[in-house]
């Protein structure tokens, strides 16, 4: 059987889909890229906001339109908040809510009498993770939330906090890098909380993996500004970690922090962006700021603005707020209207887009070694243009030889120029 697997939203899906992926070659089936040609179609769906549940109908009713023969199994939030409507949509076979994912193989196999063949099984990883383009794999590593801000509806949909044991995640690591994977990254709906189910922490994790795995890159993804451990600091001296953290701050304005039942002042924020800069050269800070949250007033809106652009930021997931049914923040008074919340929006991204270029030129004439990816551009005179990320997760791009593959290698590149999306790079391996 052809599996096609496919996600929307955040890493911790992605993260979901390869162990999903490794879980039906083990009893036998064959991963796809072409969805077209599968014969069961998995999709991982998203509800973070309106706009992402309505693009999961649309994308299983596409999938649908474009293969009717196949099986569907639909998985992820928004199959999760809206079991009803999502088993009611055209050619949907079956639905796997958060709390069985780790049970969805099975449970599809068995529920939609799809027979497995184990002696045909192939072996799991290079196959289901290079085929679908990836050189860096997600590792799951907890899931679920004990806080509750106000505009969030992943915390309902994905439950309480829930860890998985280190030598879980190290077996798991251990085994991506048997099968030629260099790079990983350790995901979560709330990162920072692993191990208050186990009794240890992050760092914890961290030195495990580092102590326990040869795995030569290791990455952490979205990570909330607080819980950070004392010695989490001091453990990206270690060059297998890398310099670059993901913090969403979401307003730089304590008064809408405060409605937004954020645990992280804008002065404590600060502080840690300004301690992680200080120690490790060169280290990127990314983040995610909402735009037009309800009651958010001209003043509250510069005082964010300004807190932004003092702090600098690498890069800026900009969303612009829109009410969200299911949380405390849609019955707030004072919703804003769509002319203020578009205005904001664009002074918003015209900033970010400043920062980010100031910061790919901070960073021309510094020499990187770079994971090479799979992807390339055809060029003329027989030449291709390759990418790849930096330590500090800048993406490179650099012009070769065809004949060249610098596929899933980790080679040294200087920066010595910038473009719209990336930075320029000359190889020097």
């Amino acid at each position: 059987m052809k599996v096609h697997l496919k996600s929307l939203g955040c890493r911790l899906n992605e993260a979901e889909l390869e162990t999903w992926a490794q879980a039906f070659q083990k009893f036998g089936h064959q991963i796809t890229t072409q969805a077209e040609a599968a014969n069961l179609i998995v999709l991982n769906s998203c509800a973070v906001t309106q706009d992402a549940a309505r693009k999961s109908r649309q994308l299983i009713r596409r999938i649908h339109r474009d293969n009717p023969q196949a099986k569907l199994v639909v998985s992820g939030c928004y199959a999760t908040l809206n079991e009803d409507e999502a088993s009611a949509l055209l050619g949907v076979d079956l639905i796997v809510s958060n709390k069985d994912k780790d049970q969805l193989v099975e449970k599809t196999l068995a529920e939609l009498n799809m027979d497995s063949m184990p002696s045909l099984s192939t072996e799991p990883g290079e196959i289901s993770l290079f085929t679908r383009g990836r050189q860096r794999a997600f590792v799951k590593v907890q899931d679920g939330c004990r806080y509750r801000c106000t505009f969030c509806i992943v915390t309902v949909a994905r439950g309480e906090e829930n860890s998985r044991p280190v030598q879980a995640v190290i077996e798991e690591i251990n085994a991506l890098y048997q099968q030629g994977i260099t790079e990983v990254i350790l995901t979560g709906v709330h990162l920072g909380g692993y191990g208050s189910d186990l009794g240890n922490n992050l760092s914890d994790l961290i030195k495990a993996i580092l102590a326990e795995t040869d795995i030569p890159r290791l990455r952490l993804g979205s990570l909330e500004p607080w819980e950070l451990p004392e010695d989490f600091f001091e453990l990206f001296y270690n060059p297998r970690l890398m310099p670059h953290l993901h913090l969403p701050l979401q307003s730089g304005s304590d008064t809408v922090l405060r409605r937004m039942a954020r645990r992280c002042k804008t002065e404590e924020f600060a502080a840690i962006v300004q301690k992680l800069r200080a120690q490790i050269l060169d280290f990127n800070v990314t983040t995610d700021i909402i735009v037009g949250f309800p009651g958010e007033t001209e003043q509250e809106w510069q005082e964010s603005f300004d807190f932004i652009k003092k702090v600098v930021f690498g890069h800026i997931h900009i969303f612009t707020y829109s009410s969200r049914e299911g949380t405390k923040a849609a019955g707030l008074p004072d919703q804003l209207t769509n002319d203020i919340k578009k205005q904001r929006s664009k002074q918003l991204h015209d900033l970010a887009e400043q920062m980010k270029l100031k910061f790919f030129a901070d960073n021309i004439g510094k020499e990187f070694k770079v994971l090479w990816e799979g992807y390339s551009e055809a060029l003329d005179n027989g030449k291709q243009r390759v990418f790849g990320y930096t330590p500090n997760y800048l993406r490179v791009g650099c012009v070769i030889d065809k004949d060249i593959s610098v596929e899933n290698q980790t080679l040294s590149c200087r920066v010595t120029a910038v473009e719209e999306s990336s930075v320029v790079g000359e190889l020097l391996d």
